[in-house]
């Protein structure tokens, strides 16, 4: 069990990170609450050159200039005016690459993960259900994941590569062609070791 370091998220390939996350776990430290989920799909996005990226042209805002920043940081936005999608910034300073984690599977806290969801039962298939349940909202954007609020971990569980589905993004059709590009990764949950 241990946190990824900065080298992970700062090498240049965004989707092979977005790939390789896929088994890592997602933990929070939140309001003195732990929860923790492992991450079974992520979406690459790819800056500049990505008319789905917020960084597309290099467009330069208040909300997404975390993204340029150091990677191995959270980028939070809010979508739709509802939901709080979490993010982790790559590559180096200057490159807006970043990763959507799009699902998850609770590990640890899922009473607390239901208690925020006010669910029966939980679920946590979408960008938006998975911060709700975890904590994450988009005060936490710029959160350093090496420090202790928000982290990932490799805990050894195996995502079978020739397990792994690659798709199209979901929900960019805005971005013509782009939203075609086979940027999205994810796995049955079940296939996880």
């Amino acid at each position: 069990m241990s946190k990824l370091p900065r080298s992970f998220y700062a090498r240049p390939d965004v989707l092979a990170i977005a790939r390789e996350l896929i088994g890592k776990v997602l933990v929070t430290r939140i309001d003195g609450e732990l929860t923790a989920a492992v991450i079974t799909e992520t979406e690459a996005y790819m800056g500049a050159v990505d008319r789905a990226s917020h960084a597309y042209a290099g467009k330069v805002t208040p909300r997404n200039e975390i993204m340029y920043g150091e990677p191995g940081h959270a980028y939070v936005y809010l979508c739709y005016g509802i939901h709080h999608l979490f993010n982790v910034v790559t590559n180096k300073p200057g490159v807006a690459h970043a990763v959507l984690v799009r699902a998850v599977l609770p590990l640890e806290g899922k009473r607390i993960m239901l208690r925020r969801r006010n669910m029966a039962k939980l679920t946590t298939g979408g960008p938006g259900t998975l911060t709700q349940a975890l904590g994450i909202r988009t005060a936490h954007t710029g959160t350093d994941l090496l420090g202790s609020l928000i982290t990932i971990e490799d805990r050894g569980i195996s995502a079978p590569s020739t397990s792994i589905i690659t798709s199209a993004r979901i929900g960019v059709d805005y971005a013509g062609e782009d939203a075609l590009l086979p940027y999205r990764f994810h796995i049955d949950p079940s296939l996880l070791k």
